[in-house]
């Protein structure tokens, strides 16, 4: 099963960095259909169609842009829960905290979230969340 990531992308320079980091982190047939598009500047204005990302008990949010990050943690949670994992891990990055507060305040109002803290320092520390689904 695969999960829809909206990439809200704009014309500016720096979103170019924000796709190449998602193409190398998708599944080779996603980055391989974009690779065949003219460049990115035709890629940015073309691209209205979410992109695929496979579901696995771990989600790295270092190439989602910020304002994405509620969505595609909320749409994450569901078809995880939808799948049966029971552990996943969250990784948010360290940073200055935003994105773990955004992370956390979803999983706090998500009703089939059992439990959530940090990830042991092993597996990110403060930088990812580990959370137990009912």
């Amino acid at each position: 099963m695969d999960i829809l990531v909206a990439v809200a992308l704009d014309r500016r320079a720096r979103n170019r960095f924000q796709l190449r980091t998602l193409l190398n982190s998708a599944p080779k047939a996603v980055q391989v259909a974009l690779d065949n598009l003219d460049n990115y500047g035709g890629l940015m204005d073309e691209l209205n169609e979410p992109v695929r990302i496979p579901i696995t008990d771990v989600i790295d949010l270092h190439s989602i842009p910020p304002r994405d990050v509620k969505p595609v943690v909320e749409e994450y949670l569901i078809q995880a829960h939808h799948l049966g994992f029971k552990i996943l891990r969250i990784i948010h990055g360290r940073g200055i905290g935003v994105q773990r507060e955004i992370v956390r305040s979803v999983l706090a109002r998500t009703p089939f979230v059992k439990s959530f803290g940090d990830a042991p320092a092993e597996a990110g520390g403060w930088g990812a969340t580990i959370v137990t689904l009912r």
